[in-house]
């Protein structure tokens, strides 16, 4: 082989690398690219969750709210019953001091 062969062969051979490396690379590339689907797909479910985010903070927020107005109602209401029963038990009391008041006048 002479010197002008083997410079040719390893040119070819040279060539043929830089070919197959390429077609490597563009391959490679044309797998792991991203689609402009699919930013507008990531950029619709990014808007969605953001929203759906926002929407369970605002039912948070209600129900947190909510919670507050039931529990003073309940403390109001605990509190109208206390009154209730204790008045309740005042008019017992009183009734009982009036029966024994009649029953006292009613034997002498």
């Amino acid at each position: 082989m002479s010197r002008t062969e083997f410079i040719i062969s390893t040119a070819v051979i040279l060539f043929v690398a830089f070919c197959m490396g390429w077609f490597a690379n563009w391959l490679a590339h044309r797998f792991t690219r991203v689609r402009q689907t699919d930013v507008a797909d990531l950029d619709r479910m990014s808007q969605e969750l953001h929203e759906a985010e926002e929407t369970r903070d605002q039912a948070i927020t209600y129900l947190q709210q909510r919670e507050a107005e039931l529990t003073n109602q309940l403390a109001q209401t605990e509190a109208e019953l206390r009154a209730a029963m204790d008045g309740l038990r005042d008019a017992r009391q009183e009734a009982e001091e009036l029966r024994g008041h009649v029953e006292r006048m009613n034997l002498t």
